[in-house]
């Protein structure tokens, strides 16, 4: 049996072995990104954030625990129940499209981990810079955490196995159609699994187009999650506040 998925993102997301093979991602850096972030931004005591495509809720709980109102949203219905077990007074996740607006506004949002750019259709991800805008407060920030995509492109692991509590996942990247593309396939209980994932190569200059269409001002670009400069060249990853 050879699971094959059309729109990629709401079926992968949704199961078990996703999160199996993405498991040893870094929390302390993640943490020390958000204190990082949200020092920078200054953001009001007690302020309101919505995470966008939070997936499991990492972020949205760190963010909490530092004393934000948090609402974390995700088209995955599995990682949303999941996150629900966390939940309380002032933080709370609800299954939400990112390319539509939310029903509130907020102080910030933040869209991390290069969760942007799956969308086939460009007007979809313009409409989620469009939704980003009417989600946010008079004073509010939006934060886009990209990958760089000059620099992964330049260093793609084209080949890689993976094993993760007893799977054996099989790995093959490749840029296809202005897209990374990366092709996983493993075998669970006799079954071969085939999932892909695809996500538009946007570069600074595609993004800040998209800005400009959506009537955002691009105000700060970093590199990294220390909040260093920009390179396209070397930096790994491409991290744009806007309002």
């Amino acid at each position: 049996m050879t699971n094959n998925t059309t729109t990629w993102f709401t079926s992968w997301f949704d199961t078990p072995f996703y999160h199996i093979l993405y498991k040893d991602r870094n929390d302390r850096e993640a943490h020390a990104f958000m204190d990082t972030l949200t020092n920078y931004l200054n953001l009001p005591e007690n302020g309101k954030i919505l995470d966008l495509a939070c997936g499991k809720g990492r972020h949205s709980r760190y963010l909490n625990k530092i004393g934000y109102d948090v609402t974390g949203v995700d088209l995955s219905e599995n990682s949303i129940k999941f996150a629900k077990q966390f939940e309380n007074h002032r933080l709370k996740f609800e299954k939400h499209d990112m390319s539509k607006p939310y029903h509130k506004q907020f102080d910030a949002v933040f869209n991390l981990f290069t969760s942007f750019g799956y969308f086939e259709d460009d007007a979809d991800n313009l409409k989620t810079i469009e939704a980003i805008k009417q989600n946010l407060n008079e004073f509010g920030f939006g934060v886009i955490d990209f990958m760089n995509s000059e620099y992964v492109i330049n260093n793609l692991v084209l080949e890689e196995t993976k094993v993760v509590d007893g799977i054996e996942f099989h790995l093959k990247r490749f840029v296809e159609d202005q897209y990374v593309v990366k092709d996983i396939t493993f075998t669970v209980d006799e079954k071969v699994y085939h999932f892909q994932e695809r996500v538009r190569a946007f570069t600074l200059a595609e993004f800040e187009a998209l800005f400009e269409q959506a009537e955002v001002y691009l105000l700060d670009v970093f590199g990294d999650y220390k909040l260093n400069k920009f390179s396209p060249k070397s930096s790994e990853r491409l991290i744009m506040i806007f309002k």
